[in-house]
């Protein structure tokens, strides 16, 4: 696996997943979220599968756009096993709205593209991640695509 630039992903991840000092610390859960998300979709982006997994709850659920259903990250990865391997996917996304409850849960509504371009596929999508606190981590727990055109 190839990560373009360590650091920041490593203190991303660090931020991510080690325990809050003080939970009910609104900015450091809100720094904390922040880390993340962004590990969630970075992760994806650079092709990095340990890393999406570790932000992923064990029972986590996922709805791609074409309507088939994964549960549990085993059954995610599986799924996502050639995106992670072929490493040809190329994944952009923009945030169009946002929910945070605290340090308990949050969603993120993207816009999302994925294109193959060897095989000229482009999917464009409003991707909604759920997001939920554990008390010591943000782990995303559902994630549902819904294609646009």
């Amino acid at each position: 696996m190839t990560i373009r630039n360590p650091a920041p992903l490593a203190t991303l991840l660090a931020l991510a997943i080690a325990p809050t000092a003080q939970a009910g610390d609104a900015a450091g859960c809100a720094a904390q979220f922040e880390a993340a998300q962004r590990m969630d979709m970075e992760s994806f982006r650079d092709y990095d599968a340990e890393t999406f997994r570790a932000v992923h709850d064990e029972r986590a659920v996922t709805v791609f756009a074409s309507g088939a259903v994964r549960y549990g990250i085993d059954a995610i990865m599986q799924t996502l096993a050639g995106h992670f391997s072929g490493r040809e996917g190329l994944w952009r996304w923009s945030e169009r709205y946002r929910v945070v409850d605290g340090c308990k849960s949050a969603f993120i509504l993207y816009e999302t593209v994925y294109e193959l371009p060897s095989i000229g596929y482009r999917q464009r999508a409003l991707t909604g991640v759920t997001y939920s606190h554990n008390g010591d981590t943000w782990l995303a727990i559902a994630d549902q695509g819904t294609p646009l055109p």
